[in-house]
């Protein structure tokens, strides 16, 4: 893993559902040249703390930007080379990174090898070996007829794959999120991944995996880190339920798997329903945050999460289209509710990246009940204590019993000051953070 990582926090866009380019009743041209809208936020999210931008889908596509049809083409509906390029060099003057999207298990049925074989050109016999399945039944991705899954054992596209991302990070990216990545053979990123990184050895690779080992995935396929789904479903799940018991499992996992690499977290993402929907109450976002914040891993906002949007994935054509809206410009006057919860944001991203060890930290649970949960967050000789209350009552909180010696308050959802305290109370459906003395 490169040692950049270790200071990520990332950013991460949808674009063509930002950029109003999907779903549209009138795709639009090349013309417009979408992508560089995105320029116009990339203060925002400087101001907002983070690292780097996590880019959705970039390259040509019919629809969502996952039935990939040229991997080496800037979707037109975006814009074109020169925008990319413009892109990534603003975001670097700023010292942000971009992390790309590659889609390898399947492709669009426009996909060009796809269409020979379909065909039955000169090129159909050959073409054909690229997927896997047989002319006229193919194997599709998950039932969608108009993904159709890549044949990982051909070594044409082994070395296709090699090339498309070696290709995006000589133009300026800093690393991939490799989709379904779940779905291919671990001896395919096996053989890939060395070669992309002998011509990238900087660059950040991780795997969208959802259930399943997450080490052993990791330790077979070579990427640097996978998508942390069992966090992310602890944490709704435990301040929904009001049992903390589920997420001190979760995190019991977690220490594991950071023994063998920094998962990437979240509370949020382009395939799920924003938390500010998911959680029943919205004072829990910031226990949320907090978790985020606190815990090892490659912490990662959802943009427009800051901003305490809203939208529920439903299970239907178009039923992502609520979590992907299109964005207009940075706002310059905000209301109160969403003042506040981008202050929150900026407030915990700005606590993280003050304790940069937190990326490799492991965590020590020290209270434990359905509504109460208190932990320590310890790399080395550093360490933070956390408080979480989702109960009606005040939470006892006896650090100096706890931990074995007073601590500091540095945050809190009731902004306490800056106190060393023996012991405190957490208010009602309240956090705290204290560091160790």
């Amino acid at each position: 893993m490169p040692d950049w990582v270790r200071h990520a926090i990332w950013w991460q866009v949808y674009p063509l559902g930002f950029v109003g380019a999907f779903p549209a009743a009138d795709p639009p041209s090349p013309a417009e040249h979408r992508l560089i809208r995105l320029v116009d936020w990339l203060d925002h999210a400087i101001e907002l703390g983070v690292s780097g931008i996590a880019l959705g889908p970039v390259f040509a596509s019919r629809t969502h930007g996952y039935d990939t049809t040229d991997h080496y083409r800037i979707d037109p509906r975006l814009g074109d080379d020169a925008d990319f390029d413009l892109l990534v060099d603003e975001a670097h003057r700023r010292g942000l990174r971009i992390l790309l999207d590659g889609v390898f298990n399947h492709v669009g049925i426009d996909f060009p090898r796809y269409r020979e074989a379909v065909n039955g050109n000169g090129n159909g016999p050959e073409a054909s070996t690229w997927f896997r399945g047989r002319t006229g039944r193919m194997q599709t991705f998950e039932g969608h007829a108009d993904l159709i899954t890549l044949n990982h054992h051909n070594p044409a596209v082994v070395d296709y794959t090699v090339d498309v991302m070696t290709h995006w990070l000589g133009r300026g990216a800093d690393g991939w999120r490799l989709d379904a990545a779940y779905a291919v053979p671990e001896s395919f990123w096996a053989q890939v991944l060395p070669r992309v990184r002998r011509a990238a050895p900087d660059c950040w690779l991780v795997a969208e995996v959802i259930h399943g080992d997450y080490r052993t995935f990791v330790e077979r396929s070579g990427v640097d880190s996978v998508t942390q789904y069992e966090l992310w479903k602890a944490i709704w799940s435990s301040l929904n339920d009001r049992n903390f018991h589920e997420l001190d499992w979760a995190l019991q996992r977690h220490n594991g798997f950071l023994d063998t690499f920094a998962p990437q977290t979240f509370v949020g993402n382009h395939d799920v329903t924003r938390i500010a929907s998911t959680l029943k109450r919205a004072d829990h976002i910031g226990h949320a945050l907090v978790l985020l914040f606190t815990l090892g891993g490659v912490p990662t906002v959802y943009a427009g999460d800051e901003l305490g949007y809203r939208g529920v994935k439903e299970e239907r054509v178009g039923g992502d289209d609520a979590v992907r809206p299109e964005f207009t410009s940075p706002p310059t006057s905000l209301d109160r509710p969403t003042g506040d919860t981008l202050a929150l944001h900026r407030h915990l991203i700005g606590l993280r990246r003050r304790h940069s060890w937190l990326h490799e930290a492991r965590s020590t649970t020290l209270h434990l009940d359905n509504r109460g949960y208190t932990f320590m967050a310890r790399n080395g000789d550093e360490a933070l204590i956390v408080a979480l209350n989702i109960d009606d009552t005040p939470m006892a909180l006896p650090v100096e019993h706890l931990s074995g010696r007073p601590a500091e308050i540095i945050a809190g959802s009731q902004a306490p000051r800056r106190q060393v305290v023996s012991t405190t109370v957490v208010a009602p459906h309240g956090w705290l953070i204290l560091a160790g003395r």
